[in-house]
């Protein structure tokens, strides 16, 4: 069973970076392929971006796609979320997630099978 923690988040004012990183606990990183969600306060939760178990397939949010960049290093188990350019709608808890399914990161986000504790990011104005 893989576990996920988030780290990185923080405050940053508007056009500035910050990146989260998502570590994973077990020896079957590379099976999951893994992604990034977010949840601003009184909305609901907002695919952001989701990479494939080898790095080479990746998909992001047309509302982050030009600033955000997802990668990932399976020698050190973790996934990693550039954030550039960020604005203050970028505020919100973001959480890493995985599962063995690719294409459930955008379909069926809901039956995703692992997901972090959620690390803050507050964009000032």
């Amino acid at each position: 069973q893989v576990q996920l923690v988030e780290t990185g988040g923080g405050l940053v004012q508007a056009g500035g970076s910050l990146r989260l990183s998502c570590a994973a606990s077990g020896r079957t990183f590379s099976s999951y392929s893994m992604g990034w969600f977010r949840q601003a306060p009184g909305k609901e939760r907002e695919f952001v971006a989701v990479i494939s178990r080898s790095g080479i397939g990746a998909y992001s949010s047309d509302s982050v796609k030009d600033r955000f960049a997802i990668s990932r290093d399976n020698a050190k188990n973790t996934v990693y979320l550039q954030m550039n350019s960020l604005k203050p709608e970028d505020t919100a808890v973001y959480y890493c997630a995985a599962d063995r399914d690719y294409s459930n990161f955008r379909l069926r986000s809901r039956y995703l099978e692992l997901w972090g504790q959620g690390t803050l990011v507050t964009v000032s104005s």
